[in-house]
């Protein structure tokens, strides 16, 4: 076994996109916002729902008023002390604002989720 960095954490950013907005999003997803994402940030990929039904279990199961999300992106990060001091940065850069200014809804985020995890 390889020896990790114990402050070395993962950002998941699940976001639940309003119907309506969700084909817009995902042109713009795949096409803009991704490609930029990865060049700039560890990211570990950038998913979409594929139209197949979530399963939900557990004992007291319960799925937000919105629906579960329909984006999901992981960011890999050394710590969560870097990415509190990257993050904001690169997502007010220059790039990163033209990137959004073409955004086709964003308004469109019905629910946004961000957790950090660490390698178990």
């Amino acid at each position: 076994m390889s020896e990790m960095n114990s402050e070395a954490i993962v950002e998941i950013r699940d976001y639940t996109i309003e119907a309506d907005s969700f084909p817009a999003y995902c042109e713009w997803a795949e096409k803009m916002a991704a490609p930029w994402l990865r060049e700039h940030l560890d990211v570990i990929d950038f998913w979409v729902d594929c139209g197949l039904a979530a399963e939900v279990s557990g004992s007291a199961p319960r799925v937000s008023e919105h629906g579960q999300a329909n984006v999901c992106w992981i960011i890999r990060w050394p710590s969560k002390a870097t990415r509190d001091d990257q993050f904001a940065k690169i997502m007010g850069s220059e790039g990163w604002r033209a990137v959004w200014a073409r955004h086709p809804n964003p308004d469109g985020y019905l629910q946004m989720n961000v957790r950090f995890m660490r390698a178990a």
